[in-house]
């Protein structure tokens, strides 16, 4: 093989490690409006709506993608798993934040949602064959741990846990399974595929809470804002980020991309002080610093050795 072949091949092969990153790093860029948007929705829109609505307005658009490019329909196995991501991404974080974003500033929810790149991790690791390095737990760990304690001294000091916060750890879990599930199924249906198809499942439930949302608060008050922001959070927080997520995880290592999600604690304070004002008290950037340089450290680790195959 001549040289030049050889420095090609070695760069394609460096492209190609790091592509996992990038197409995450462009999910999270697109995730990060998410928590900011559902602050100002919430202003004229219920909780209910706005968890339930955007899930039904991204599952007509997936409806109309699937249909488009004459999608083969998921086996029986893929089905029963797209129900776990389902679950995950489109019922449970949407609704969860949605209900903890009514009374918790926008920039607090950002970086208590900073666990979900160790959560997602754990869960990777348990149905995947990847063996992260100790190093990697260690900074994912502390990444977690400064979450925690900033979310604590927020709201008063340790022990004084908001249910606002309760709201927000409990979308974290679910949006950890949801993700790290998402991830193994785009590797078989691909990723727009996999979102796409979860939406579809979970559509006929958040069609009816969407019903009966607007049946008993009618949202006649919401401004245009409210419902541009809606519309955000519907068409790319719903559906088209997760395009670029989902192919991020399949590529993987899932662990070490999941970690590029502690970006978007430092891109929710950022947009929620732009766009709602919000302060930047010293708290939340010191917060916010610690998860992200603790996401730096864990992505650069390598991959360890592989464990067993998952079953």
């Amino acid at each position: 093989m001549s040289v030049q072949s050889s420095v090609t091949a070695i760069r394609a092969t460096a492209l190609s490690r790091h592509a996992g990153l990038w197409w995450g790093l462009v999910g999270v860029v697109a995730f990060s409006f998410t928590l900011p948007f559902t602050r100002v929705a919430v202003g004229g829109l219920s909780p209910i709506l706005i968890g339930s609505g955007r899930a039904v307005v991204a599952a007509a658009l997936a409806v109309i993608a699937l249909a488009a490019t004459r999608q083969h329909w998921p086996t029986a196995r893929q089905w029963l798993r797209l129900s776990i991501v389902a679950g995950g991404v489109v019922v449970g974080f949407p609704m969860l934040t949605s209900f903890a974003l009514t009374t918790a500033p926008a920039s607090h929810g950002a970086v208590v949602v900073g666990l979900l790149p160790a959560a997602t991790a754990a869960i990777a690791v348990l149905r995947t064959s990847e063996r992260p390095q100790r190093s990697f737990w260690l900074y994912a760990g502390l990444g977690a741990v400064a979450v925690v304690v900033f979310a604590s001294l927020q709201k008063g000091g340790l022990g004084t846990l908001h249910w606002s916060d309760l709201l927000l750890f409990g979308a974290v879990l679910a949006a950890a399974i949801g993700y790290a599930e998402g991830g193994l199924l785009a590797r078989e249906l691909g990723s727009w595929q996999t979102v796409s198809w979860a939406l579809v499942l979970a559509a006929p439930l958040m069609l009816v809470l969407s019903l009966v949302s607007i049946a008993e608060q009618p949202p006649v008050e919401a401004t245009p804002v409210e419902w541009l922001a809606f519309a955000y959070l519907a068409v790319v927080s719903m559906f088209l980020g997760f395009f670029a997520w989902y192919r991020g995880l399949a590529i993987g290592p899932m662990a070490q991309v999941s970690q590029v999600q502690l970006v978007q604690p430092v891109l929710n304070i950022l947009w929620a002080a732009l766009l709602l004002h919000e302060p930047l008290g010293w708290a939340t950037i010191l917060g916010g610093l610690a998860v992200v340089a603790c996401a730096g450290l864990a992505v650069r680790t390598r991959s360890g050795r592989p464990g067993r195959a998952p079953a």
